[in-house]
């Protein structure tokens, strides 16, 4: 299905500042605490961390989630920094724009309102509005589609949580492993040091990806999935109201509601 929302989001699209500046700080935070404490950039950087904690995470998400989730996390991950947006002023002036046409015409009149709707969803509920279907049977249909979308975009957004919880379980395992490369060489008191600072680069990776990336990456994506079903809603009620045949300046009232 499309990954749009109701409208004309797609003029409105842009850059969410937040995150950029978010995923800014979380670079220089672990850039700038290597560098303060001493350690130095080259520090942060291990081969075999990153296959342990990175390569290793992606094989448990692999096993924990099934193809379509994956899929479809990598396409709305795009979300956390441009967000589908809907000027919800706009979508009810529109809504009561087209009460009042019914109100005036008929129904009918709105069948060349179905065919400039790029959404899906808007589309189908307003050719369902021209078809004549009951009130309780566009509620009712698109409900159901509204709860399956939601229902398969926070499975998304639950796969970058399930990373998020595996990532530092990963790290720790990456850092015993360093542990046990040190051991081996117990008898050579100079490569102590560094074999131990290089076991817990696995553990940085480990909470820092899940803390400073993934688990705020699915929070943010849930945040936008909740969104996108309030239009969705506000849609649903608008085009019953139209179907009840509400008068549009009560329609406007309820609609209005849904600003926030």
């Amino acid at each position: 299905g499309s990954d749009t929302v109701p409208g004309c989001y797609e003029d409105l699209e842009q850059a969410d500042v937040l995150t950029l500046v978010g995923l800014g700080l979380a670079a220089f935070t672990l850039i700038a605490g290597s560098i303060l404490k001493g350690s130095g950039i080259a520090a942060l950087w291990s081969p075999a961390a990153f296959v342990i904690v990175i390569v290793g995470t992606i094989a448990a998400i692999c096993v924990h989630a099934p193809l379509h989730d994956v899929q479809r996390a990598m396409r709305i991950a795009r979300w956390a920094i441009k967000p589908p947006r809907e000027d919800i002023s706009l979508l009810i002036s529109r809504i009561v724009e087209w009460s009042q046409g019914a109100r005036r015409l008929g129904l009918l009149s709105l069948e060349a309102a179905v065919e400039q709707q790029s959404d899906p969803f808007l589309r189908k509920g307003l050719q369902m509005l021209v078809d004549g279907a009951e009130p309780e049977a566009i509620r009712g249909t698109l409900e159901l589609e509204l709860n399956n979308r939601e229902a398969r975009d926070l499975a998304a957004a639950r796969v970058f949580e399930s990373m998020g919880i595996y990532a530092p379980t990963l790290g720790i395992i990456g850092a015993v492993m360093g542990l046990m490369s040190v051991l081996k060489n117990l008898a050579d008191p100079s490569k102590l040091g560094q074999g131990i600072a290089a076991a817990f680069v696995a553990t940085i990776y480990g909470i820092g990806a899940a803390n400073l990336f993934l688990l705020p990456l699915a929070a943010k994506l849930k945040a936008t999935i909740a969104e996108q079903s309030r239009v969705r809603e506000l849609v649903i009620e608008g085009l019953v109201g139209i179907c009840n045949g509400e008068n549009p300046r009560n329609l406007e009232a309820r609609l209005q509601g849904f600003l926030g």
